[in-house]
């Protein structure tokens, strides 16, 4: 049964990959036709065509490789400077810009002169590619607000699940107490296990976020008031400075670092709690904001990805995992040993996730991602501005045509790491079960 489920886990989050694809490129195929550029193919996969229908002047279809998608909009980059679309030239990166800009034109036929993607204005460009991106964001936050707001989410609260014996510092947190060492402060206070901490300090707290901070800024001898059986009773502990892992600005612990701050000495219960509106724009600003920082890291793990591919070495938990890998968790969540309704609005989170991943991906300035034709239109607009400004010829549309040995090399990196990844995703998966 595990089997079965992990398999139907996989298989249905391969047909959620594929609607966030081809959600994606119905963003660049509505705003594309929303400013009159021709668009002939709206695919989704690559390879062999499995099925395809054409639909007044746009051919719909599913290829036989689920690795992506593409809609082809017409005469992406302008004519060179002599106002050729063919030319044949020796130097290798010359012929990469030559062949980019004959292959936008291949399906221009009579007509469409005034249809090619490059005689739009720059802010109809930056809009068409930012149509996807933004369509998969619109996805994930549509499911994370559903499931927030209606499911709950995951989170510390003020309730003690566990009361730490010991005083031990964050850095050897994980040896036993030694009969030297002190007793933690809410053990001696008699803080017990169910206790629900409301008030520290005089200071009433509902959150563990509120809590939090409270303690670590403390030292001696402190009221705290926790219910207990349907009572309030007052405990006085008096806290100890202890070395602690150091926090980051969303109060998530920071691997390898410390300080000195208040101790208490208990592990919180994790509850689920529904979010209101203002607490769903909190938790979503976080998560994007630990989203961005997670992407700026990637370069920095890709030897520890080296080393659990290539080497036998541990994955890391917050290891960058590919397509492969996210479907392998997506049938763990429908695989693991919880009630049904917990498993499948983690499915759809997870599902949540990679669409939001999929929008910061593309949003990179780097071509050939969105993210850098959007550059390329603001880069246009701004040369264009400065050409009135100092009443100057029109320089016309940027030819994006000429950064495209720029681009052969962005996605020869890319296509390594996703090598990479993926042989990491089968040789030594990330697991959350």
């Amino acid at each position: 049964m595990t089997l079965l489920m992990t398999v139907i886990g996989i298989v249905v989050f391969v047909f959620g990959l594929l609607f966030s694809i081809a959600w994606h490129e119905a963003g660049h195929l509505a705003m594309g036709k929303l400013f009159g550029v021709r668009v002939p193919q709206y695919m989704v996969g690559f390879g062999k065509t499995l099925w395809s229908k054409k639909v007044g002047e746009t051919e719909y279809g599913l290829k036989a490789i689920p690795a992506g998608g593409y809609c082809r909009l017409i005469g992406m980059f302008p004519p060179d400077d002599q106002g050729r679309v063919k030319a044949k030239s020796t130097s290798p990166w010359r012929s990469m810009i030559e062949e980019a800009r004959e292959a936008s034109y291949e399906e221009v036929g009579p007509g469409d002169e005034t249809r090619m993607f490059y005689t739009r204005k720059p802010w109809q460009k930056f809009l068409i590619m930012l149509a996807g991106p933004a369509m998969n964001l619109v996805l994930g936050v549509a499911i994370l607000t559903g499931t927030w707001m209606f499911y709950g989410i995951n989170q510390p609260s003020t309730k003690v699940a566990v009361v730490t014996d010991c005083v031990v510092p964050a850095s050897d947190a994980s040896r036993e107490c030694k009969a030297d060492d002190a007793a933690a402060p809410g053990k001696a206070a008699g803080l017990k296990v169910g206790d629900r901490i409301v008030e520290f300090g005089g200071v009433p707290v509902n959150s563990y976020t509120d809590l939090q901070p409270l303690i670590r800024k403390s030292s001696g001898q402190v009221t705290v008031v926790v219910e207990r059986d349907g009572q309030r009773v007052t405990l006085t502990p008096t806290i100890a400075q202890n070395e602690m892992a150091k926090l980051d600005g969303n109060g998530q612990a920071i691997d390898g670092k410390y300080v000195r701050s208040g101790f208490l000495g208990f592990s919180p219960l994790i509850e689920r709690n529904t979010l209101g509106v203002g607490g769903v724009v909190d938790e979503m600003g976080t998560y994007i904001d630990k989203s961005i920082e997670g992407l700026a890291r990637i370069p920095q793990k890709v030897p520890a990805l080296w080393g659990a591919a290539f080497q036998g070495e541990e994955r890391d938990k917050d290891s960058p995992v590919g397509m492969v890998g996210a479907a392998r968790i997506g049938g763990e969540v429908l695989a693991a040993d919880a009630p049904a309704t917990d498993r499948i609005f983690y499915f759809v989170q997870i599902l949540a996730m990679v669409n939001i991943g999929l929008f910061l991906f593309n949003m990179l300035p780097l071509l050939p991602l969105d993210g850098g034709h959007m550059v390329g239109a603001l880069w246009e607009s701004l040369r264009r501005r400065v050409a009135r400004m100092f009443r100057r010829p029109d320089p016309g549309p940027f030819d994006v045509a000429k950064l495209m040995p720029v681009a052969y090399a962005v996605a020869m990196v890319f296509i390594g790491f996703t090598v990479l990844v993926l042989i990491a995703d089968l040789v030594n998966p990330v697991k959350v079960t």
